[in-house]
């Protein structure tokens, strides 16, 4: 950004620590592309109350970031587009991308059972005459409960310590798991991505973590994005903090919870991962296909809960919630994610070729709906008509 824009966005986020990164990978620079995230990026910080804020653009293969305020309260460290930041439920989209590379490649089939890839020690009840395949997983259409049951064993510094997969066997196995049959319905489930992860791990012969930086991370390059932090990492990472403002610490995450919501990644990663979901050339375009197909339509569900916090959903992809084009603004993929204190969205309009990634450091509902909804709006706004 020039030096007067740059004083203006100071200006406005009054004495926020504010810093506009160049454009990456773009053979040119857009400034409008700058201009319009600067801005609102900076709306968005205002209206967040988080100690820092990240969003980062890509349109048409040309990417903007902006950071403001701090990496953790105190620190007077501005966010850059290396600084790493737990994405939560945004892992989803990853797995869904990991799915997607294997159906192409047919490692499995999209309407595998679930008892296919589990192994023959577990269970699978069924409600009704149905039990829950691969695309009722990632679709959020299993009719499992949101977490695992019963969990037990965590503590404040290692939160996710309960959740294993013998519990998962255990709980699973019980009469009647479900609150729905599954397919029939969306319920937003973390246990059933748990429970996707393990079967795609099964299927690849390799735990979830190698499988996905074998398939997703390596091929594209995602050097920031990992289950969880090596040694020197949390100099750079941004702290979560509660909603009264209390830091939480930097927690791990075990292999359980690796699919659903286990990855930490940068702003610098996003704008790669959405490029790839945004290009329109061959390499790649068979997974992108599946990845971004509607396997579930919500005309028929019964019920529809949780889905909804960044637009009606409309449909469910790999991953991904479907919000269907509505007066000046087009489709969109979206996907929210909070934990630890970080909440973070991205969206893409695949047929635009725009997609935004943002993210703040502390939990605050209003907070993220002033995100969510800046976020939005600069879609809208960048989208070509």
């Amino acid at each position: 950004m020039t030096g007067s824009g740059h004083r203006r966005l100071l200006i406005l986020c009054f004495t926020a620590a504010c810093v506009l990164a160049a454009p990456h990978v773009a053979a040119a620079k857009d400034r409008l592309l700058e201009e319009a995230v600067g801005f609102a990026g900076g709306i968005a910080f205002l209206g967040s109350g988080a100690p820092g804020l990240v969003i980062a653009a890509v349109r048409n293969g040309e990417t903007a970031f902006a950071g403001f305020g701090e990496i953790r309260k105190g620190s007077g460290q501005v966010p850059d587009e290396h600084t790493l930041m737990r994405i939560a439920s945004i892992s989803k989209t990853f797995c869904g991308d990991l799915m997607g590379s294997m159906i192409v490649d047919g490692v499995i089939g999209a309407t595998d059972p679930l008892a296919k890839h589990l192994g023959k020690d577990w269970t699978v009840p069924g409600l009704e005459g149905r039990t829950p395949r691969l695309i009722d997983l990632v679709t959020q259409a299993s009719g499992l409960p949101r977490e695992v049951p019963n969990q037990t064993g965590g503590t404040p510094d290692d939160p996710f310590a309960g959740n294993t997969f013998d519990l998962s066997r255990a709980e699973l196995a019980k009469p009647e798991p479900y609150l729905f049959p599954p397919g029939t319905g969306a319920f937003y489930s973390n246990w059933g991505y748990d429970l996707l992860g393990l079967a795609l791990a099964n299927a690849g012969g390799k735990s979830y973590g190698d499988l996905l930086a074998e398939r997703v991370l390596t091929p594209r390059q995602l050097t920031d994005t990992k289950l969880n932090l090596a040694e020197g990492d949390a100099a750079r990472t941004m702290q979560g903090h509660f909603f009264d403002g209390t830091p939480l610490p930097l927690v791990p995450s075990p292999e359980t919870i690796g699919c659903a919501g286990g990855l930490y990644t940068s702003a610098a990663d996003m704008m790669k991962f959405m490029a790839w979901h945004l290009r329109k050339d061959a390499a790649g375009d068979a997974e992108r296909t599946v990845d971004h197909a509607g396997w579930l339509w919500r005309d028929g569900l019964s019920p529809v809960i949780g889905i909804d916090d960044a637009g009606p959903m409309g449909m469910m992809t790999l991953g991904w919630v479907g919000v269907l084009a509505d007066k000046d603004k087009p489709m969109m993929l979206n996907k929210t994610g909070g934990l630890q204190g970080q909440f973070s969205y991205v969206v893409l309009a695949p047929t635009r070729g725009v997609g935004v990634f943002a993210s703040i450091n502390q939990f605050s509902v209003g907070g993220f709906k002033a995100m969510v909804a800046a976020t939005n709006d600069l879609v809208a706004q960048l989208a070509p008509r």
